[in-house]
């Protein structure tokens, strides 16, 4: 028994699914984009105060964060800023866990374009390149402490 398979060009081309985030580089800012997202799993932001992901994105978004610390951009913005300890971790909280939304939520200098208070959904937010180090450094920290399910 021969099996045959058939088809045109769209079945030899492998289907793309839409990303999980996207970056943009843009005036020494990186803004990570979620495109995939149901409205209750839209990481949220407090605009200059902090950011809150679903715990199951951190992964994704460690891998994000160390493939901007590889990009030219982030290295020209750190050499270029005058605070030499803006890469710290101390400019961001440890990751603390919200047991209600399953939601971790770092305290930092995050924004996106809603000047109200408190912890709001948003489909993108934006990280000054030097203070990308220090959220690589505590989002690497909270998943190191997660017991291995």
């Amino acid at each position: 028994m021969t099996l045959e398979i058939t088809g045109g060009l769209e079945f030899a081309v492998v289907a793309t699914k839409k990303p999980r985030w996207t970056r943009r580089y843009a005036e020494g800012a990186v803004t990570f984009g979620c495109p995939v997202r149901t409205s209750d799993r839209t990481p949220r932001v407090w605009s200059g105060r902090g950011l809150g992901l679903p715990e199951e994105e951190l992964p994704e978004l460690a891998a994000q964060l160390r493939r901007v610390m590889k990009h030219e951009t982030y290295w020209l913005a750190r050499a270029s800023c005058p605070d030499r300890r803006a890469g710290d971790a101390a400019r961001w909280s440890p990751g603390r866990y919200d047991d209600e939304d399953g939601f971790v939520y770092f305290a930092g200098p995050c924004a996106d374009s809603d000047p109200w208070p408190g912890y709001r959904p948003s489909a993108a937010f934006t990280i000054a390149l030097p203070h990308v180090r220090g959220l690589r450094i505590r989002v690497a920290a909270y998943l190191a402490a997660e017991p291995a399910s």
